[in-house]
């Protein structure tokens, strides 16, 4: 089994650094000290998301013939989440640190062991002020007592206002007692939490220029996933479609949680997208087809890079899955900061559609033409998160290689190992010096050659060498260089051909300009 506490902070930290660094993605409203839980994609990272999404959408909606999309609205109608279950149930517990104010969910709480000191309350020594509250500490044993003091002081300081020194006050009516497996303390400092409250995830929001806040029929939510949008609208689909069980609907959109402790760069935000499928079905092929999408889309991880070997399959057991799903399998990769969900695969038999259903008071059921039957279909749901696939994509594509020149110098390069149908940039085009205008004009020939067909980036700024660690920073398979023999001055043999330097490898072949857009096609697909 994977050692799940297995981190590599060090390496998240650079992974950061260098997405900001070469435009991948940067923290949300920033100048103004950012948008906790929100990011923005740069240039860079804005084309690897697009390239992820367009392949996705072209291995489960185009190449399929019982996949058909959709894009729902984001604002959700209050009746929809009401009969889902999201707006009487969807919410986390919440407790706060009463030192820090760090918010936490209460149920990842773990429990802790040792010795809890409990105060009354504090006095300033020169008796200008008395605070009477209750507060406590945990620490690992007695001799930590100083420790637990020092943490109580900072806490009833806060209280009484910036100017007051935990080092000028006296703590009041300070206890000792083992505490034994609690979860009422933050594991970060030892610091009291506050009682466990509920915590809505959902965004909530009125609809309609006149709306009043506590007017039901004026609510409306930020959806919380892509998935009950196509359940509202499978009849439509159904009809409007012809199509016949088993299909599914495909949607990639923006759905917003307000969670609690948004954590680990992009991996938990508030805002984010999701790739979702809603496969319907008869029930009794409901299991068979819930492993025949593990296989789909383990398949489809290994061609956008993120080897299957990588990825960990959770078969969810009984009592952890949700109280309508048969089947579910967690698809984890290993992130550097540990082993995490990147996309759920649940079988979830009638549930949906049936709230639905009894909800609005609609029939949703299937008609089969040749059994003469009606029946609410099950549904198998492949849910994978946007965001976390270009995450891991990217953790998995960062690699430090140690480079020796000729002359025994040592050197890291930095690169990302995109495969190249994910890489934001396909070729890069160089001509040798800036200053000669036939290789300036030979380079613009070839990106505009090569525009309409993939992203290409032009360079002749630096040195080529300094070029090529450019576009192996944000991972671009090709570089083509524009030289002295693609002008036939060195040997005329190969005049009309260019330099193309491999990425991954750094070897380099020549091949003729006018192959170079079918060379590439034919690798970056």
């Amino acid at each position: 089994m994977a050692d799940r506490t297995n981190t590599d902070p060090a390496r998240m930290e650079k992974i950061v650094s260098l997405c900001k660094r070469r435009g991948f993605i940067f923290q949300s409203a920033e100048i103004y000290g950012g948008l906790n839980g929100c990011w923005d994609y740069g240039p860079m990272g804005v084309e690897l998301k697009r390239n992820l999404k367009e392949y996705w959408w072209r291995k489960n909606v185009q190449e399929r013939e019982d996949v058909v999309g959709m894009d729902g609205s984001i604002l959700t109608h209050n009746s929809v989440l009401v009969a889902s279950g999201h707006v009487g149930g969807f919410s986390d517990p919440m407790c706060d640190c009463l030192l820090t104010k760090e918010r936490l969910r209460a149920d990842q709480v773990p429990a802790q062991s040792g010795m809890g000191f409990f105060y009354t309350g504090a006095a300033k020594k020169d008796g200008s002020w008395n605070i009477e509250k209750k507060y406590s500490v945990l620490v690992e044993s007695e001799k930590q007592a100083d420790k637990a003091r020092k943490t109580a002081a900072q806490y009833y300081a806060q209280l009484v206002g910036k100017d007051a020194s935990y080092k000028d006050m006296e703590l009041k009516g300070e206890c000792m007692e083992t505490v034994t497996d609690s979860t009422m303390y933050n594991p970060a400092n030892g610091s009291l939490l506050t009682e466990a409250r509920e915590f809505n995830l959902m965004f909530k929001t009125t609809i309609g220029a006149t709306s009043d806040e506590n007017d039901p029929n004026a609510t409306g939510w930020l959806r919380p996933e892509t998935a009950q949008s196509i359940f509202c609208q499978y009849k439509n689909i159904l009809d409007s479609s012809r199509v016949k069980l088993p299909f599914g609907i495909a949607q990639i959109g923006k759905s917003f949680r307000n969670e609690i402790n948004p954590r680990n760069f992009t991996f938990r935000s508030r805002e984010f997208e999701q790739m979702e499928i809603e496969y319907f079905c008869r029930p009794e092929d409901g299991l068979r087809l819930v492993d025949e999408w593990l296989e789909h889309r383990l398949c489809f991880y290994d061609e956008v890079g993120v080897p299957r070997e990588h990825i960990h399959i959770l078969d969810v057991p009984d009592g952890e899955r949700a109280f309508y799903s048969k089947k579910t399998y967690d698809l984890e990769y290993e992130f550097p900061f540990g082993i995490q969900e990147l996309e759920g695969i649940a079988y979830r038999t009638d549930y949906d559609l049936s709230c639905h259903q009894k909800g609005s008071g609609r029939p949703l059921e299937y008609f089969d033409e040749e059994t003469r039957e009606k029946f609410i279909p099950h549904v198998v749901e492949p849910s994978a998160g946007c965001d976390r696939t270009i995450l891991a994509i990217i953790c998995e594509a960062y690699d430090e290689e140690e480079l020796v020149d000729d002359k025994g110098k040592k050197d890291v390069r930095t690169v990302l190992r995109f495969v190249p149908r994910m890489a934001p940039i396909k070729a890069a085009i160089f001509p040798l010096l800036k200053k000669n205008g036939e290789q300036v004009r030979i380079a613009r020939e070839i990106e505009k050659t090569l525009q309409p067909w993939m992203s290409v980036f032009y360079d002749e700024t630096g040195a080529v060498g300094r070029r090529y660690r450019r576009q192996d920073e944000v991972g671009t398979p090709f570089c083509i260089t524009v030289d002295f023999e693609t002008l036939g001055e060195n040997d005329a043999s190969l005049k009309g051909t260019v330099t193309i330097r491999h990425r991954d490898s750094m070897k380099q072949e020549r091949v003729a300009i006018e192959d170079l857009l079918h060379w590439l096609i034919a690798r970056i697909h």
